[in-house]
């Protein structure tokens, strides 16, 4: 018996390696190369000063990003314009490390005229498509650092009745460019209801003004309904009310980040009160990963098409441009259309290559 019992689990042990190949383990190799590389994840906060985004952030990644940072008065605020702050920082978690790099917009909103003052943040933006695009092109692609803006954070003020046309403008600017995810500041200042009220209001306005925010990756069918139900939440929660604070405060024998008021405290992380938890789970947990997909494979994209639109324009205007000053007889009449348009597109092709090859040895 104990015989044939060898045999059976040797003859089964061999079936099994012959209909084993292996690959089921491709998922471990690249995770192990991805954990070993690290990931990168740029964020860009833009609103008012003093809608707490600082806080936000720092409690949204439990780093202190901004402990160096001088508190201006009121005189210095008007006086300043737009700047662009880049905070970069190192974060490790169970083996994970992730560069996170966080752009902070001081100035934006805070003058008498803000016209165009959303300019540099467009500008910062485009500089890092450029850039990326330069060494895409260039000798040395292997190390490349990824700098581009994979989301806008934008802040809305509670204070105002929905959107503000800078707000409009602003949006309106970045979204064919970033990801945004609007953000309703300092919720604690607003009952339930006007949360609410405030939600619906700001959602129409979106959607009157044309403005394309992130969208939620549509869940595929075979998906488990908790997942379907998360992702549901995350639609209706748009924009997220949020409260953010760095003090840990004391109630009931429990210890929590939130904020005390003479009326009572207000939890960050209790869902009852804010939609932090929701918004962290979101950039964090679920959704990264896609804000990065969605930056490369349609904003930078579409940046791209563009740049080498504009490339081949310019070849093909200074070729035409040395056939005139050559003297170059251009025909009166063409006798094939058809074949007179393939040797044009073969032209074409030929000039954008030797123009490529220039523009990455002058940019080496």
């Amino acid at each position: 018996g104990s015989r044939c019992g060898v045999k059976f689990w040797k003859t089964t042990k061999s079936d099994q390696d012959k209909e084993y190949v292996g690959f089921a383990t491709l998922p471990n190799q690249v995770h192990r190369k991805t954990v070993k590389k690290g990931f990168t994840f740029t964020l860009i906060v833009a609103g008012e000063s003093g809608l707490g985004k600082s806080t936000l952030i720092n409690s949204l990644f439990l780093t202190d990003l901004y402990k160096d940072r001088k508190v201006l008065n009121a005189e210095e605020r008007i006086s300043r314009t737009v700047a662009i702050i880049k905070h970069t920082v190192g974060i490790e978690e169970k083996g994970v490390k992730l560069r996170l790099t966080i752009i902070d917009t001081p100035g934006f909103g805070d003058a008498v005229n803000n016209t165009e003052s959303w300019r540099h943040i467009d500008d910062y933006i485009d500089q890092q498509f450029e850039q990326y695009f330069r060494d895409e092109s260039g000798l040395n692609r292997r190390n490349i650092q990824d700098n581009r803006v994979h989301c806008c954070l934008y802040f809305i003020s509670p204070f105002g009745h929905g959107l503000r046309p800078l707000d409009v403008d602003c949006m309106r600017a970045l979204h064919e460019k970033v990801n945004i995810i609007p953000v309703l500041a300092k919720a604690d200042s607003l009952t339930p209801a006007e949360v609410c009220r405030k939600k619906m209001k700001i959602r129409e306005e979106i959607k009157q003004f044309g403005i394309n925010i992130y969208q939620f990756p549509e869940c595929d069918s075979d998906e488990d309904e908790d997942f379907k139900t998360q992702e549901q939440i995350l639609k209706n929660s748009i924009p997220f009310a949020v409260i953010g604070s760095n003090v840990q405060v004391e109630s009931k024998g429990r210890k929590f980040r939130g904020r005390v008021y003479p009326w009572g405290v207000v939890e960050v992380e209790n869902p009852a009160h804010s939609d932090f938890l929701l918004l962290r789970n979101m950039l964090v947990r679920t959704h990264m990963q896609d804000l990065k997909d969605v930056t490369r494979e349609i904003h930078y994209e579409n940046y791209r098409a563009q740049c080498i639109q504009n490339m081949t324009r310019m070849v093909v205007l200074e070729r035409k441009r040395r056939w005139v000053e050559a003297d170059f007889p251009l025909p009166l009449a063409v006798a094939d259309t058809e074949k007179e348009r393939l040797i044009y597109e073969k032209d074409e092709e030929v000039c954008f290559s030797s123009f490529i090859h220039s523009f990455i040895h002058s940019s080496t």
